[in-house]
């Protein structure tokens, strides 16, 4: 058994030593002068010149182990191989492992990059590079440091480990774990980055930038920043030689100068315009200066504006059409105020075709003319009163004896004023003399001595130096805009509202539904073709209706419903609350009246004239106001059909949001699936009456759309992966007004 393992060794040996062979022997090319210890195998050299396989290696002087194929060199030590240069002022060499240690004012240079530190070891086989204490690779365009670094010649690969930092002319990067490609300019972040632009600032844990095309994609726990902008999302994606950039899953933009929060899936941004567009479960929230109390504490009373496409931008205000202040024309041309529109008697009956009003309900008419003796007696109320003849005598003598003594005063101003211009006169002869001894100046002879050709370049720049001295500050105002399209919900605690299309900007504060609105606020409902809804100071403050505008109100606990329309509306708001509602052009009426202390209806109210105003009381209409060409009828309720309603009328309490869930954007709520019933379910049946049958409900499938040839996204030149539904189809330029 032992000779047998001898036997095996023997025959595995000359492997092993195969296997463990030096490598190939340094060479002293040259050297200006040699000595040495002959018996320890050491030589002293003076400028040698080193050579193994594809390296050359010199130094000002080097201590070489022969029988180690190993050498230590001092000063000017330079190592070239191939197309890479290492200087150092020290150095130690192991031909066996061809491995090099440099220390002290290390500089690794190849047609890429130079590399600089104070300790570097360098695999000469695999073409590595590492140090520890520090180092920096420059680049015709990217200066990196850190405190670790790994190059790999053959692959231009580095990574780095500790305090990164990379300089390029468009940012400056910090990170914590980093690798560089010098070949491709692509930096990979494993770790805490910040990349800080000139203007911007972005945050990430992990991604990629690419340091010549700007190209980036980042990927976790991601912050985008921009003076009071931030943008997050778990995937970002930008290219910034285009200035394009899109956003995906748990997207939030944020701006704190107005406070405008915008959420989505699906992002774009385009940095030409400052212009982001949100799809896929898109909604923003607006400040708001109401508040709601929740758990006994009170928050604010946000308003979430949801849609299936929602786009907001930075905009010159100059180039908005901004709405003005409300204005209510008066009642004489049509009428506003309580005291231009005093409250009447009941009505007796006597004027025609004016509806008698009942006891809870305050009705006032005016006819915009006044009766002819009415104006009579005013006029005579204008004219003065007779006055006594004694009275005015009494005053005339008042009046003499006052411009008797003013004359009086003015007497000795008049004795002065002569001593005053002969002292006058005497000054204006010395100064006539000063003016005779003084010589003649030719006014025209600075005049001659410029050149026409310098007087009109002169003219010139007067001309542009008057005409860029004028600046108006207000042109460079910028203010937000949001434009919303398709499926276009809003929820507030006081208002809701539906819609194609939306346009808001703060610098009005004003949201503009557009395409079919819907307007709810408490018991009452509005539509119209367009609708104006404004904010003051934050809080809802009025709402217009153009072009058959049609509100609908409905007391709580009652299936009536008082209806309103006109050619336009505008309401008022107090504390969130409709208070006051003004209906003009053909404005028409139902009302229904109720007992005071049985709340039992008692008539129908229908009436015609050129404006009504209604005042609410705790969201029900308590007054009304008939203003000019007043027709009407009243009608006991009973007689009345219940279907009885206006032209126009319509109620749709059932796409009122109820929720801000539900004022997110597609995709943002799940519709339940219809369910059918089992099979072989039992019925209940009523005595004498066969069981119904059961159908199961089904649903028609969607139609789909295709995307708008027009869209911004595609005209672009770039194809950002969209969502399943046209989401993303921008609306006409006619439908969107601003």
């Amino acid at each position: 058994m032992q000779k047998t393992f001898v036997f095996l060794f023997l025959l595995i040996c000359p492997v092993l030593l195969f296997g463990q062979q030096k490598g190939s022997i340094i060479k002293i090319i040259s050297s200006t002068r040699i000595t040495g210890d002959t018996k320890a195998k050491v030589s002293y050299l003076r400028n040698p010149v080193f050579q193994q396989d594809n390296a050359t290696l010199t130094c000002d002087s080097a201590v070489f182990y022969t029988e180690r194929n190993y050498f230590e060199a001092y000063k000017n030590v330079h190592i070239h191989q191939l197309t890479t240069d290492i200087y150092s002022d020290q150095l130690q060499y192991d031909g066996n492992k061809k491995h090099a240690h440099l220390t002290n004012n290390v500089r690794m240079v190849d047609p890429k990059s130079t590399l600089t530190t104070n300790i570097l070891d360098y695999d000469m086989v695999a073409k590595i590079g590492t140090y520890t204490s520090g180092g920096k690779i420059e680049t015709q365009d990217v200066v990196l440091t850190s405190k670790n670094g790994y190059y790999f010649n053959n692959s231009s690969d580095a990574y780095f480990r500790y305090n990164v930092v990379v300089v390029t002319p468009q940012s400056v990067i910090k990170s914590d774990t980093m690798r560089y490609n010098v070949d491709s300019k692509w930096t990979y972040f494993y770790g805490p980055t910040n990349i800080k632009g000139k203007d911007d600032n972005l945050y990430t844990e992990n991604g990629a930038y690419n340091t010549l095309s700007e190209d980036a994609y980042f990927g976790k726990k991601n912050l985008y920043t921009q003076d009071t902008k931030s943008l997050r999302g778990d995937s970002l994606y930008y290219y910034g030689k285009i200035g394009y950039g899109k956003a995906v899953k748990n997207i939030v933009f944020t701006d704190k100068k107005d406070g405008t929060k915008m959420y989505g899936d699906l992002g774009f941004y385009y940095k030409a315009d400052q212009r982001t567009l949100v799809t896929k479960k898109a909604y923003v929230d607006l400040i708001s200066g109401d508040s709601v109390t929740v758990n006994n504490k009170k928050r604010p009373d946000t308003l979430r504006l949801g849609a299936d496409t929602l786009e907001t931008q930075m905009a010159l205000q100059k180039t908005l059409k901004l709405i003005p202040k409300i204005s209510i024309k008066a009642d004489n041309e049509v009428g506003e105020d309580e005291e231009e529109t005093p409250k009447t008697e009941k009505n007796s009956g006597k004027e025609k075709n004016v509806p008698a009003t009942s006891k809870n309900q305050k009705v006032t008419t005016q006819s915009g003319k006044e009766p002819k003796g009415k104006r009579d007696d005013k006029l005579a109320a204008k004219k003065p009163a007779e006055v006594p003849g004694n009275v005015l005598d009494s005053v005339k003598a008042k009046i003499d004896t006052t411009t008797l003594k003013e004359k009086l005063k003015v007497d000795p101003v008049l004795k002065n004023a002569s001593k005053v211009v002969d002292t006058l006169k005497k000054k204006a002869g010395s100064l006539n003399e000063v003016v005779k001894k003084t010589p003649k100046v030719n006014p025209d002879s600075l005049l001659k001595s410029i050149p026409k050709a310098a007087k009109d370049s002169l003219n010139k720049v007067t001309k542009k130096l008057k005409a860029d001295t004028v600046f108006n500050p207000a042109d460079t105002v910028t203010t937000r805009v949001i434009r919303a399209y398709h499926n276009v919900r809003i929820f507030k605690s006081n208002i809701q509202a539906k819609t194609d299309s939306l346009f808001y900007t703060s610098a009005d504060s004003t949201l503009r539904c557009y395409g079919n609105p819907i307007i709810w606020s408490e018991g009452s409902q509005v539509v119209g073709d367009t609708i104006y809804v404004q904010f003051k100071k934050n809080k809802l403050n009025n709402l217009q209706a153009f072009k058959n505008a049609f509100l609908v109100n409905t007391p709580a606990d009652s299936l009536r419903f008082n209806q309103i329309k006109g050619r336009y509306m505008t309401g008022f708001f107090e504390e969130g609350k409709l208070k006051t509602l003004y209906v003009d052009g053909n404005a028409e009426s139902i009302y229904y009246t109720q007992d005071d202390s049985t709340k039992v209806y008692k008539e129908m109210n229908q009436t015609l004239s050129s404006r009504i105003k209604f005042r609410f009381k705790n969201n029900d209409i308590d007054e009304i106001v008939y203003i000019n060409s007043i027709e009407g009828a009243l009608n006991p309720e009973n007689k009345v059909p219940k279907d009885n309603v206006l032209k126009g009328f319509s109620w749709k309490p059932k796409e009122r949001p109820k929720s801000k869930k539900e004022a997110i954007g597609s995709l943002g709520i799940k519709k339940a699936t219809p369910k059918t019933p089992a099979k072989n379910t039992a019925t209940k049946s009523v005595a004498g009456k066969a069981p119904a049958t059961i159908k199961p409900a089904t649903t028609k499938p969607a139609a789909t759309k295709a995307v708008s040839k027009t869209d911004s996204l595609i005209n672009f030149g770039i194809k950002p992966i969209l969502p399943k539904k046209d989401s993303v189809k921008v609306a006409p330029r006619s439908a969107v007004k601003q």
